[in-house]
């Protein structure tokens, strides 16, 4: 096997657990081996750090699999596999959630989302990609589901040298999906929809909704399938709007009031954001609760100063149209954004906006995204619960 020494200097993110390690990191590579393969790693004064699949196209160029000296194989993935699901069945609802969660369960670059008895999975790295095969076969062994879908149609494979593509990993099914979240039923394009289908990851916020939409006049801004609109409209809300710029995930959201019978009370258009809120303000509009979830406005470093003013804005333009004692709930998935930044943009927005905010709760992710510690790019999502008076 191949041994990949790393930078003197560079040694402790590794030693502290953290699963990356960039090209610039290594010193050398000793040994011959192809894109993907496993490799040992060892600190500049050859002592074993661990082992992981090498791809040097890639910035992240060693995902570090295990931190002992054993096998990586079909064992060592089901092994691993088994103890995420078990871990699922524990602490979340195991018809629909989150199964694997790539770095945070220890496989890099590997999700897997269940939608009630469909998997869909999706494999980033050349290295993971390896083994594709052997963890479908581990899927079907331990949860034993109806029907497999692969959503690798995103852009970071091309970083690996891998080409986009989706298909069925199992006999063909209905790619539209019924799946329940919060006793709310919704149906999942794990086709054509965003990501994987649907954010599982907001469940337990969603959830949280509750005690703010009670006979409120609700605003769900990027609203997607209607997941949060569809919780305010089940928790009681007198009337619920949802806008998204896309007519597909309209269409679904639409689609899902009509499941759950929610349709007198939500009902869904096609706008942009930025667009509606300022004209609800120069309408003289106004909501009780507003929901702010939108998508990354960055995935890097270099668009960040971009991304604060959009998060910036649509919480200012949100707050002045809350009438005085309402809520906002906004949210932020964007990794570079941390919490402390986060709260910083919407304290500003609540200064420039003349309104004065109280936070009320403040969340994270649902637990079957856990974040791993060692590793800050597993917390991603922040959510914040806020009275604005």
């Amino acid at each position: 096997m191949a041994k990949a020494f790393l930078v003197k200097d560079k040694e402790k993110r590794t030693e502290y657990g953290h699963p990356w390690i960039y090209r610039s990191d290594i010193r050398n590579v000793e040994g011959s081996y192809n894109p993907g393969d496993i490799v040992d790693i060892y600190s500049s004064s050859n002592r074993f750090l661990g082992r992981g699949y090498i791809n040097l196209k890639s910035q992240i160029a060693i995902r570090i699999m295990t931190y002992e000296h054993e096998e990586i194989d079909y064992g060592f993935l089901y092994n691993r596999i088994k103890n995420a699901w078990e871990y699922r069945q524990r602490v979340a609802d195991p018809l629909s959630c989150r199964v694997v969660f790539a770095e945070s369960d220890f496989l890099p670059a590997l999700v897997v989302d269940k939608f009630n008895d469909i998997l869909v999975v999706q494999t980033t790295s050349l290295g993971i990609e390896k083994y594709k095969s052997q963890i479908v076969d581990i899927l079907n062994d331990l949860i034993k589901p109806s029907g497999i879908y692969e959503r690798n149609d995103i852009p970071v494979r091309e970083l690996e040298g891998l080409e986009q593509t989706k298909g069925f990993l199992s006999k063909e099914f209905d790619t539209r999906v019924e799946m329940t979240e919060n006793r709310i039923k919704f149906m999942v394009d794990v086709e054509n929809g965003q990501k994987t289908g649907y954010f599982l990851d907001q469940k337990e916020n969603r959830a949280a909704l509750k005690p703010f939409v009670r006979d409120a006049k609700v605003l769900d801004c990027f609203s997607h399938t209607g997941s949060f609109a569809l919780h305010a409209a089940y928790y009681g809300a007198s009337e619920v709007l949802g806008i998204d710029i896309s007519e597909h995930a309209v269409e679904f959201a639409s689609a899902n009031a009509q499941l759950n019978g929610l349709d007198g009370v939500c009902r869904f258009e096609t706008a942009n954001t930025f667009d509606r809120l300022r004209d609800y303000y120069d309408k003289g509009e106004k909501f009780d609760t507003i929901i702010l979830d939108p998508p990354a406005f960055t995935k890097t470093k270099n668009a960040l100063e971009g991304a604060l003013r959009g998060y910036k804005e649509i919480n200012l333009r949100a707050m002045k149209i809350i009438n005085s004692g309402g809520f906002l709930v906004t949210c932020s998935c964007s990794h570079h954004v941390d919490s402390e930044m986060f709260l910083d943009i919407v304290y500003n927005a609540a200064i420039d906006s003349k309104r004065k905010v109280r936070l009320v709760e403040y969340r994270s992710q649902a637990k079957d995204h856990p974040v791993l510690l060692a590793s800050e790019e597993t917390e991603y999502l922040k959510c914040a619960i806020l009275q604005v008076v």
